[in-house]
């Protein structure tokens, strides 16, 4: 039997590894700029943890949790997603006790069984940010820039803000009811599986893709129609400083999210030209999650970002990788008193910060084939002679070139080449 990666997970290669590396930069480096700090959570929670914060009906519970029952008898889930469980953090460490708002970010994988596709794994990698404590408009504009600032750090163009307000927890509850009762008004011409959501969770009809389903959802009511004085002015705030900002957006009033605790401003990044599958980055405030799951009052607002979907984008665009491309330096050898000394600098040459690869016992023109092969950026020659002189031969592989050099300024010189 041949095993492989279970069905929606995958191997990240090697070949990988430096556009991950590059991107997981730019999302640290963005995050800190704006003075947020990075927290870590476990894979597992209690169970309860998410059925209570994403909401029982939601799709994420009712099909998507890996939940089970471990030795002693709790019920854990594998993480869906990372805000309940940084929430829950804030909580148990009495976050609430330091100077607010607290500004968070953190990386992890995360785990749906959903049907496997493009951009879409069962096992899948989220970066995200997280505000607590604060329930200024302002707040939701720096979130909204930050995932901006990010996209447009990694050079992903043609991409769209789509922006819509809930309201307060008491607009919310009312829009739902009036969407409710307009749906229950369609009953006859909404399909059957799409049914079933009216009772159990109205806003998911918003998100059908189902044809039949467009002209419905065109004519439903808008949330921001029902929100109260004070959702309206945080709500026109919102927009005012995205305008001042010079940051776009498209008003999209059947967009709800997915997760029962958004409340207020929700958004979304999508490319301009719409795929299924395709958002990018998705967010909004959630001020009465923190007492939800058994805190003191605590606004909040976050996003997450799907960092498969970023990293297959980044790919396809024109962002250079190759341009800052560290060294890996091959040190080959001839003879065995030369092994012994090429091992030793490998060994110097890693002690400063550059990536040295010892070369296979093999012939000399095996061992340069060698190093073309793991993209090393330069070889190290070192025989008979140059031990003598206590020199090396320097070659660079790109340019076809080569060089004795003394051995006492070979580490001067590759520092040179990053």
């Amino acid at each position: 039997m041949i095993f492989q990666a279970p069905r929606g997970t995958y191997d990240r290669m090697p070949s990988q590894q430096l556009l991950w590396r590059r991107i997981n930069k730019v999302l640290e480096e963005i995050s800190e700029s704006f003075g947020y700090e990075r927290i870590d959570t476990p894979v597992i929670e209690d169970a309860k943890l998410f059925s209570r914060g994403v909401g029982d009906v939601t799709d994420v519970m009712e099909k998507e949790t890996y939940t089970f029952p471990d030795r002693g008898g709790d019920l854990l889930t594998l993480r869906p997603e990372g805000t309940a469980p940084v929430c829950r953090a804030y909580i148990e460490h009495g976050m609430h006790n330091l100077p607010q708002p607290v500004r968070l970010y953190y990386f992890c994988p995360v785990f749906r069984y959903e049907r496997p596709q493009s951009g879409r794994y069962r096992q899948h990698h989220q970066f995200g940010i997280e505000v607590l404590g604060s329930s200024e408009p302002e707040v939701d504009v720096e979130v909204i820039q930050l995932a901006w600032n990010i996209l447009q750090r990694l050079d992903i163009s043609d991409i769209k803000i789509k922006i819509n307000t809930m309201g307060d927890s008491d607009s919310r509850g009312l829009y739902v009811e009036k969407l409710q009762e307009y749906l229950k008004s369609q009953i006859g011409d909404i399909p059957g599986p799409i049914k079933e959501r009216i009772h159990s969770n109205p806003l998911r009809v918003l998100d059908s893709k189902d044809p039949k389903m467009f002209e419905i959802n065109n004519n439903a009511p808008r949330s921001i129609d029902y929100i109260n004085l004070e959702s309206s002015e945080h709500w026109k705030t919102v927009l005012n400083n995205l305008d001042s900002l010079s940051i776009p957006y498209e008003v999209d009033h059947k967009l709800v999210r997915g997760f029962d605790y958004y409340s207020r401003t929700v958004f979304e990044i999508v490319p301009s030209v719409e795929k299924s599958q395709n958002t990018l980055i998705g967010g909004g405030r959630y001020d009465g999650l923190i007492e939800m799951l058994g805190g003191k009052p605590t606004p909040g607002i976050g996003f997450g970002m799907g960092l498969e979907r970023v990293a297959s984008t980044v790919a396809d665009s024109s962002y250079c990788l190759e341009s800052n491309k560290p060294s890996k330096v091959l040190v080959a050898h001839i003879g065995d008193a030369a092994k012994e000394k090429a091992m030793l600098l490998s060994s110097t040459i890693r002690n400063t910060g550059i990536s040295a690869v010892l070369a296979p016992t093999r012939g000399i023109k095996s061992q340069l084939r060698y190093g073309a092969s793991i993209s090393a950026t330069h070889a190290i020659i070192i025989g008979d002679e140059e031990l003598q002189n206590n020199e090396v031969v320097l070659k660079n592989f790109a340019e076809h070139s080569q060089e004795i050099i003394p051995e006492s300024n070979l580490i001067e010189i590759l520092s040179s080449f990053d």
